[in-house]
């Protein structure tokens, strides 16, 4: 079992498969994108697949498989069809942008692969094409009623931009008044590859929930799971859901339960921190299951109890990029 340094079983990693976006979302990183990491510094996929292994061992019951775009890799799906064979693994998630999905959707749902999180920051048109820097709306929500009605859990992802895309909060959430769809309003984070400097945001989830409350004053808190990073409610009527997650604001750092794993090896055992080291390095170096399980322990051992900690401790991480560190 991996417990931290706090008393926290950490049963879910993010593990990154690539860095690289066909995307240019202008609070990910600059227009013309950021230094990706060289092939021979990625995992491979059969990398990928014996470390999920060693993690399912002890203890991991839930890897979401993230990017960058995690579809940019041609041989993804060779992993997903290890991961869906892996005794223990009970929730097998991607987070993807639904530009490359298409081809796949299909499989995955043989797979039983039906998790999926979709980063969609506007549903007008104009204002997509602005924020991503690129013309794949159509593409997008073609694949996004694809998943819906083909039964997929699907969940929006919402990044709630200043001066950018708060006008369409309230219409992205009438999509959970037609369909079955969780849609998340998340607050900006500062991890955008140096293209903008801020130390606090002016749309943060209690202005989320105070603009849809306007709109929808009657709507109602449902029960969450306790490491849920979401807020989950219901409007009356709706076919969906909407929750909200303070990622800026961080609420619910106690309850963390979360490892990520960056497509070139860093453990990062919080957003907010540095990363405690490169498992990529000792995967090739040692080829020793235990080393690698022995060294995961050890950098769950010495977590930071909450981002604000993690942010005090280390200077310099908001010049990373989203896609650099796993999404």
């Amino acid at each position: 079992m991996l417990i931290d340094n706090h008393g926290r079983k950490i049963n879910y990693v993010r593990l990154a498969v690539t860095d690289r976006c066909n995307l240019r979302c202008n609070y990910c990183m600059p227009a013309e994108g950021i230094n990706f990491a060289k092939s021979d510094k990625l995992f491979t996929i059969q990398e990928l697949g014996k470390l999920s292994e060693l993690l399912v061992d002890q203890g991991v019951d839930k890897i979401r498989i993230t990017g960058g775009e995690p579809f940019v890799r041609k041989d993804l799906m060779v992993l997903f069809r290890k991961l869906s064979k892996l005794q223990g693994l009970k929730d097998i998630s991607v987070t993807t942008n639904a530009t490359l999905i298409g081809p796949y959707i299909d499989e995955l749902k043989e797979l039983g692969i039906l998790n999926m999180n979709i980063s969609m920051d506007a549903i007008n048109r104009d204002t997509f094409e602005r924020i991503t820097r690129r013309n794949q709306y159509d593409t997008v929500y073609e694949n996004l009623v694809r998943l819906i009605s083909e039964g997929f859990n699907v969940r929006i992802n919402f990044i709630a931009l200043d001066g950018q895309n708060t006008q369409d909060i309230l219409p992205m959430l009438e999509l959970a008044k037609h369909y079955n769809v969780s849609v998340r309003f998340l607050e900006e984070m500062p991890f955008n590859g140096g293209s903008k400097k801020f130390q606090s945001i002016v749309w943060d989830y209690k202005k989320i929930l105070a603009h849809i409350a306007d709109a929808y004053p009657d709507y109602y808190q449902l029960e969450s799971p306790k490491t849920s990073t979401s807020i989950n409610y219901k409007v009356p009527g709706f076919k969906g859901s909407f929750g909200v997650i303070p990622s800026f604001s961080r609420t619910f750092c106690g309850s963390c339960n979360r490892l990520r794993i960056s497509a070139t090896g860093d453990v990062i055992t919080c957003l907010y921190a540095k990363p405690s080291m490169n498992i990529r390095e000792i995967f090739r170096r040692e080829k020793s299951d235990e080393l690698v399980k022995q060294r995961i322990l050890e950098a769950v051992g010495s977590r930071a109890k909450t981002g604000f900690e993690a942010q005090e401790k280390y200077q310099g991480v908001f010049e990373n990029s989203m896609t650099s560190i796993g999404g």
